[in-house]
């Protein structure tokens, strides 16, 4: 790995003096001290700038080249010339012994102890070599005396003669601390190849005044025990950085989920009443919701949800007549209040002309009827809140305004003889109203019933449900008027059926023009003007376009009917037609027509 030291050419790990001696090569101790060690044979010499040492001392040279007995009576064989090798060169080229050269390489060793009284041979060449210590539990050699060296020359350690300082080192031993085999101390007559010493690397920037030091474990400790130590150091740090790893983590995430280490209070306003203002929102629905119930109805062929509202204490509730009607004569209605009681209900009459059905439960007490306003009173502008169902949703509230007054709708028609199609002239608001809201009351600012949502102009172009279409509120619903519902509602408690107003005419409603025109003939090839009914009295004959009605304008056929029913039988009407270009006025009498 680059660690950004200068990188280039590296030192084998064993290499052969130049001939030219040092200056070949220029290796110095410093140089020598940076070379690593071969791999597998030992760790790596620290890298490391020597500091500013004092000269080593320098042994004495040999005067001749001659043995002569030293200052103890041991003679000292000569050195060896400069250059020469050791042993005969090995013809398989061998390291470290392929080719003649003095130095041999040190086995692997730790980092040594600082040396103490190391000296230089004299007139070595070449690299420096590795240096012996003497056994830590035998004495130490006496040093020759010093006498002046090249800078460059290195000697044996003390207490190896020249003989055995550069004799090859011993193999080491598997186990890189097991102590050397024990030898004995060489006596004065001992010969030379009998020492034997622990061959370790020399340190030039040691301590001096300490000696060296064979290497591994101190006596009487277990091979293996410092990396036990280190074993259990580390495994004590990891276990360390995970406990505190783990409270940390578990401090972060309680802070992250709880916003910190305190708590944290907003300002918030103090809980008030509940009460509201009577002809608020709030207040309105409060009054209302009790009254408002969900109907469920189910049948042999289908089911629908649906809203109506208490009329009495007697169980009797208001809605539509296409919400009842998929119960048939034998289907289930099922009623719940808004305080989720449910009870079983009946049908007590409905009426498919004007879209209205009257159910009662029975055995519920407690009941709270809705108040009825007066529709004739209502104003457009006037704000409206609508209660009810929508996509089962029971108990929903939306609020709005009246956007218009009698406005002619007509609803229905799936059976295709016009049997089912309801005339209303309907309320319009733009209070949201949509599946489910039908049957539910359409109240004032005083919780006053002023209308019964029935209708909505979907937002695909008029298709409802039936038609494919997905139906919902774009802010045209129509509600019909209280007042045209209070009277058939009590026709249909009263008698099971409702009447319906008519004038006694046959329509064309092919017609195209503008009013509504009295046709050729009946249905059945009877003539168009009922004999003796409330127009044949008012002198109306077939062929007259009726324009008006109590004054509005009437555009077609339908538009006539809605006015009409929305009077009661009895009532006398206004009537404005046109004759071969000529307009007259003419009064009638309505007459009654039971209902389906």
């Amino acid at each position: 790995m680059d660690d950004g030291k200068p990188t280039g050419p590296q030192a084998k790990w064993w290499s052969r003096p130049s001939a030219a001696g040092p200056a070949a090569e220029d290796r110095t101790p410093a140089a020598e001290a940076r070379e690593p060690v071969a791999e597998g044979r030992g760790p790596a010499v620290e890298d490391r700038e020597p500091a500013a040492q004092s000269p080593v001392p320098v042994p004495a040279q040999p005067s001749d080249s001659s043995g002569r007995p030293d200052e103890h009576g041991q003679e000292v064989p000569a050195p060896r010339p400069s250059g020469q090798p050791l042993h005969e060169p090995d013809e398989y080229s061998t390291p470290p012994y392929g080719g003649p050269g003095p130095w041999a390489p040190a086995p692997p060793v730790q980092r040594p102890t600082p040396a103490h009284g190391t000296v230089v041979p004299p007139g070595a060449g070449g690299p420096p070599p590795q240096y012996a210590a003497t056994n830590a539990a035998g004495p130490q050699a006496p040093a020759p005396p010093a006498q002046p060296a090249p800078a460059d020359a290195f000697a044996p350690p003390q207490g190896a003669t020249p003989a055995d300082a550069f004799a090859p080192p011993q193999p080491a031993p598997a186990d890189g601390f097991a102590p050397p085999p024990p030898h004995p101390h060489p006596g004065p007559a001992a010969p030379a190849q009998q020492q034997h010493t622990q061959w370790l690397q020399y340190d030039p920037w040691g301590a001096p005044g300490q000696p060296l030091t064979r290497p591994g474990p101190p006596e009487g400790m277990e091979p293996g025990g410092r990396k036990k130590r280190r074993g259990g150091a580390f495994m004590g740090v990891l276990l360390l950085t995970l406990v505190a790893g783990g409270i940390g983590g578990g401090v972060g995430a309680y802070i992250e989920r709880n916003g910190g280490l305190t708590t944290v209070e907003l300002p918030q306003a103090t809980r008030d009443s509940g009460d509201r203002a009577p002809e608020s929102v709030a207040g309105i629905a409060a009054s209302a919701l009790p009254s408002v119930v969900t109907l469920h109805v189910s049948g042999t062929a289908e089911s629908g949800t649906g809203t109506g509202f208490v009329l009495d204490g007697q169980g009797h509730i208001l809605t539509n007549n296409h919400v009842v009607a998929p119960a048939g004569s034998s289907g289930d209605i099922t009623v719940t209040f808004s305080s989720g009681e449910t009870a079983s209900a009946e049908l007590v009459g409905k009426d498919s002309g004007y879209d209205l059905a009257v159910v009662r439960v029975r055995g519920v007490s407690g009941l709270t009827p809705l108040p009825l306003g007066n529709s004739d009173n209502v104003q457009v502008g006037d704000p409206v809140v609508a209660i009810g169902a929508p996509f089962d949703l029971s108990n929903t509230v939306t609020s709005g305004i009246i956007s218009a007054k009698q406005r002619p709708i007509t609803a229905g028609g799936e059976k295709g003889d016009g049997s089912d199609i309801s005339y209303v002239d309907a309320l319009q608001t733009d209070a949201p109203i949509n599946p489910g809201n039908s049957g539910g009351p359409l109240v004032d600012t005083q919780a006053h019933v002023i209308g019964i949502n029935s209708a909505i102009r979907a937002a695909d172009s008029g298709r409802g449900p039936e038609a494919g279409g997905q139906s919902g509120s774009i802010g045209l619903g129509f509600a019909i008027p209280i007042n045209q519902g209070k009277r058939v509602a009590e026709e249909l408690i009263s008698t099971g059926k409702a009447t319906h107003p008519v004038i006694g005419v046959t329509l064309d409603m092919k017609y195209t023009g503008d009013g509504a025109k009295v046709g050729a003939k009946g249905a059945d090839g009877t003539p168009a003007v009922a004999k003796d009914g409330p127009a044949d009295k008012a002198g109306i004959k077939s062929g007259d376009v009726i324009t008006q009605v109590e004054g509005q304008r009437v555009h077609s056929g339908e538009e006539l009917i809605v006015k009409i029913r929305a009077h009661r039988p009895g009532d006398d009407l206004d009537l404005k037609l046109t004759r071969g270009g000529k307009e007259r006025t003419v009064t009638l009498k309505l007459g009654s027509a039971s209902g389906s």
